[in-house]
């Protein structure tokens, strides 16, 4: 299906040789010469965007434009003007315009504008599809598990809802999560969102240890044109794509000191700067944070503001680590046979009672992640519809060696995970922590802090 194009311009040689490119690239185009005419071919002609001309005979441009907007508030305007200046693209911005090009056009730019144009589209619509089906997947009621700590953990989001819905003036206040990595601690933040009051807005999902800091400032804030190197146009960040919905910082712990007071700064005043920026912005989000170290040792460590944990921890959730709750792995595993086999059309798959008997037993140091993985793959692996001992991915040996070396040196499994982890890295690196933090993916301050915890000695 072709898209269509509609050139409103009264230089009619220009509008039908933007016309005879755009045709070459598949478009379907009609040309308009004054603004009364494009308002009246709008609904037979339905364009997906309108390139428009600041100066047109009869009704101006900006004056068509605002009428556009009134009918078709959705259709994409790129405006058109051999007048440049700042207060005319303000004008053009206000009136509703989605971007703005000066004549003399390059015509390969101009289809980049559109294309662009069209992305912007398309993903307004996937948005609001992806939006329904995460909020179908997700709320209080699918955090399973019958132990005390979970009807806790979902008692607690209730109280937070409850609350959230009869606040009268201002945002929520911010909530922090943590647990061990493979908690669920991303659901917790989901359910909070789609089973409150901003359900119908952004949920925002920024992993704090996934970007390099340098470039998390800009991703989170934004920047203006010109704010460094490479920014050849103002970028809104994704505070702004969150406004009036959540933004959810995962990895809260691995986020450098510096930008953990421009966070302070938004999460006191709810306003904020892009890079580069000269005014402040308000915003209305509300804010969720989560890890999975102890914040409280980085902040011993100088790695992490005190100012900032207590501002975040207005309601703090934590989440309990699977072997703490062992009486809800059975009850997970079956719900992960039945959605799995769902997924992979193996009707009626169940554990034989060997298999269940593994499950209660081993520790799960990669909590209900690595449980949920372990099942996917047993259903993969099966011929049949009974998954025995023998699919699950669980060596024999560490049903048991886990707890023993748990108890005979005070560490969890998954501190030792850590360590054989931060090992592998410093030894490939020779020891040099720039190198090893970079294959890890974590600053040098956070690697040189679980270097020190661990005790492993021969930090350079």
């Amino acid at each position: 299906m072709s898209q269509s194009i509609l050139i409103v311009d009264d230089e009619i040689t220009l509008s039908k040789n933007i016309s005879k490119y755009l045709q070459r690239s598949g478009y379907d185009c009609q040309v308009k010469t004054n603004g009364e005419d494009a308002l009246v071919c709008l609904d037979e002609f339905s364009p997906d965007v309108i390139l428009l001309d600041y100066a047109l005979p009869g009704i101006s441009g900006l004056e068509t434009l605002k009428r556009i907007r009134d009918v078709y508030p959705g259709v994409k305007v790129v405006f058109i003007t051999g007048h440049s200046g700042v207060q005319l693209a303000v004008d053009a911005m206000k009136a509703g315009a989605d971007d703005y090009v000066n004549k003399p056009i390059s015509l390969e730019e101009l289809q980049l504008v559109i294309e662009r144009a069209l992305g912007q589209q398309r993903t307004a619509h996937e948005l609001s599809y992806y939006r329904k089906k995460e909020a179908h997947n997700s709320g209080v009621n699918l955090l399973l598990g019958n132990s005390p700590a979970m009807q806790e953990v979902r008692e607690t989001i209730r109280k937070c809802l409850s609350a959230e819905a009869r606040i009268t003036s201002g945002v929520p206040p911010p909530l922090l999560i943590t647990g061990e990595t493979g908690t669920g601690k991303d659901l917790v933040a989901r359910a909070v969102h789609y089973d409150g009051p901003r359900r119908q807005q952004p949920f925002i999902e920024i992993n704090c240890a996934a970007i390099p800091s340098q470039l998390l400032e800009a991703e989170m804030f934004g920047y203006e044109r010109g704010a460094f190197t490479g920014a050849s146009q103002r970028k809104a960040g994704l505070v702004e794509s969150a406004e009036k919905g959540t933004l959810f910082l995962d990895e809260i712990g691995d986020m450098d000191v510096s930008l953990q007071t421009k966070l302070l700064g938004l999460l006191e005043n709810h306003r904020f700067r892009r890079v580069g920026g000269l005014r402040d912005l308000n915003v209305d989000i509300r804010i969720i944070a989560a890890t999975n170290q102890n914040l409280e040792e980085l902040v011993a460590g100088k790695l992490f503001r005190p100012d900032l944990l207590f501002r975040l921890r207005v309601v703090h959730i934590k989440l309990p680590a699977l072997r703490a709750r062992a009486k809800d792995t059975v009850l997970l595993a079956k719900h992960f046979v039945d959605q799995q086999s769902k997924r992979y059309g193996r009707e009626n798959a169940v554990l034989d009672p060997a298999a269940v008997q593994m499950i209660r037993e081993y520790s799960w140091p990669g909590n209900v992640r690595e449980l949920r993985n372990i099942i996917e793959n047993a259903v993969v692996l099966a011929h049949g519809n009974t998954i025995g001992q023998q699919h699950l991915a669980i060596p024999v040996t560490t049903v048991n060696q886990a707890r023993t070396i748990d108890e005979a040196n005070n560490y969890s499994a998954l501190d030792h995970t850590e360590v054989n982890l931060l090992l592998d890295a410093l030894k490939e690196s020779n020891w040099n922590i720039s190198r090893a933090a970079r294959k890890l993916g974590i600053s040098r301050d956070t690697l040189r802090y679980r270097i020190k915890k661990h005790k492993l000695g021969e930090a350079k």
